[in-house]
């Protein structure tokens, strides 16, 4: 494996780990989380050594605000961040949002594009300039961790944008974050944008520079690490690239870029890469956001080799074919075995293994529903154990849930008889429908009236066999807010019942959710 002496690894340049997962990551269309599910997630990302965790969007809504507030009480190792507009009262909120820390981070947006700036935040350049000086003076006085970001930098006027960047300094800022707000830039352009703000911005020796990345090209991790090569010390990042549109540059592929390849990037983060993993599920539970097979680091197949020739290789010496092993992340290379008369000491380790750490009441539902299913299945593989975990993260504070399902289907028609408890109270209902997996869905539009679209039914097998459990994954549309839900079981139609179910909570919560009207700024 490629690896770095101590001595070595000393004398690199510290790389700041910036998370926006729980902000950015949670504005991408479909992804939702609770308060409850956003403290775990802090803890994960804390235990990580995450620098940065940026919580929220305090003016957003109550529940950005409180969820900004309920991290910065609990982390304590690593800063909070939540972000405002260039706005007084956004400011203020934010502000208030993070009085339970002393590690807090008041992070500014303001565009500094024409095109921005004319079209959407309708202002002068010159008035640009003087709610920069403003809002930066005025978060300082309330915060000493002030970031500052130029929505739109890489489309921004060179000389416009070294004078925003001079003039958000003179007012307090210690970070300036120069995002590819839409994924536009090119790595050498980038690269180029900060080894010149750095070589001719006054002041630049006094803040770290940051870049934030956008995924829209495909080009988010190279450009992020493109910039680390041009001067900038920080990186925003998200697990699993989770972020509007096309998403964020990958913490996960940030980190181990910079770990295997310090050949050629002598920079260092403070993240303990074995905590990947455990992160990368949880948020894919939690947003029913499934990781892509092929995805790197963190994807099922990142670390399988099938090709004859590869396996030779690997038989010989790993490094043939891995240059990093599944250990580093997190991953474990076993693949069964686990049955029905395996104990709860040989399941924890199991779920180690696998990158979970459950408390000791979720570990005792999880190794019950674990009893359930090795009942049903001959094999119980890795991949049914994360499904079996990842639907019950993904369960953990719904208001709806599935109790009892029926389901008659036949040439002669398809029914079925539903019981949902909603808020603690059960309601049944039976409905018909064009095949079974319409009756189910049906019944539960008789219990919770909505006018939601379905926009996508998807059904896979975790594993091989007639008892494999059935992996769901549902979309659902409804007046420009989408939500997605999934849920695993080895009834299809169960499967299905409980991922809609799960759509149509995360819809719920979304809809609770309001983002603030356009103002002087608005996020990135």
């Amino acid at each position: 494996m490629t690896s770095v002496s101590t001595s070595a690894s000393d004398k690199r340049d510290n790389v700041v780990i910036f998370d926006t997962t729980m902000r950015d990551g949670e504005q991408s269309p479909g992804a939702s989380m609770s308060l409850e599910e956003k403290l775990e997630l802090a803890k994960i990302l804390e235990e990580m050594g995450v620098d940065i965790i940026e919580a929220g969007f305090p003016i957003a809504s109550n529940g950005d605000f409180e969820a900004v507030r309920e991290v910065a009480k609990i982390v304590k190792n690593s800063t909070i961040a939540g972000l405002c507009r260039a706005h007084q009262v956004d400011i203020d909120r934010c502000a208030e949002a993070l009085k339970p820390t002393q590690r807090g981070r008041i992070h500014v947006v303001i565009a500094t594009s024409d095109l921005h700036m004319k079209h959407k935040l309708q202002m002068e350049p010159d008035a640009v300039i003087d709610v920069i000086a403003r809002s930066v003076s005025h978060a300082r006085n309330l915060r000493d961790d002030v970031e500052w970001s130029a929505e739109d930098a890489t489309r921004s006027d060179r000389q416009f944008l070294r004078r925003a960047v001079e003039t958000a300094i003179k007012a307090g800022a210690t970070t300036i974050n120069l995002p590819d707000t839409v994924g536009y830039t090119y790595p050498s352009e980038y690269a180029d944008l900060f080894n010149w703000m750095v070589n001719n911005v006054e002041g630049a020796d006094k803040v770290i520079f940051s870049t934030h990345c956008h995924n829209d090209l495909g080009l988010a991790v190279a450009n992020s690490l493109a910039g680390v090569q041009g001067g900038a010390r920080q990186v925003e990042c998200a697990i699993n690239g989770l972020g509007e549109r096309a998403g964020n540059a990958a913490l996960e592929e940030i980190v181990m870029a910079l770990k295997v390849r310090g050949d050629r990037l002598p920079f260092r983060t403070g993240i303990d890469t074995t905590h990947i993993t455990r992160a990368s599920r949880y948020v894919s539970a939690i947003t029913g956001f499934p990781v892509q097979y092929n995805k790197a680091i963190v994807g099922k197949n990142a670390f399988a080799h099938e090709s004859g020739i590869h396996q030779d290789g690997m038989l010989k010496n790993r490094e043939t074919y891995e240059i990093m092993t599944p250990e580093s992340v997190g991953q474990a290379p076993s693949s069964l075995v686990m049955g029905k008369h395996s104990g709860s000491h040989a399941f924890r380790a199991k779920l180690k293994d696998l990158g979970y750490e459950l408390g000791e009441n979720a570990l005792k539902e999880a190794f019950g529903r674990f009893k359930d299913l090795a009942d049903r299945k001959k094999h119980v593989y890795d991949d049914d154990i994360i499904a079996l975990v990842d639907d019950a993260l993904a369960r953990g504070s719904e208001k709806i849930r599935v109790a009892h399902l029926r389901v008659v289907a036949g040439t002669d028609g398809q029914s079925a008889e539903l019981t949902l408890d909603v808020d603690g109270v059960s309601s049944t209902a039976e409905a018909t429908g064009d095949g079974p997996v319409d009756a189910v869905f049906n019944a539960i539009h008789k219990i919770v009236p909505h006018s939601a679209a379905l926009r996508l039914f998807q059904v896979h097998a975790v594993t091989e066999g007639t008892d494999a459990q059935a992996q769901v994954s549902v979309r659902l549309e409804e007046d420009g807010r989408i939500a997605t839900g999934a849920a695993a079981d080895t009834d299809t139609l169960t499967a299905s019942a409980k991922a809609y179910v799960n759509a149509l909570n995360n819809l719920f919560a979304r809809k609770e959710k309001s983002r603030p009207e356009a103002a002087i700024a608005s996020g990135f």
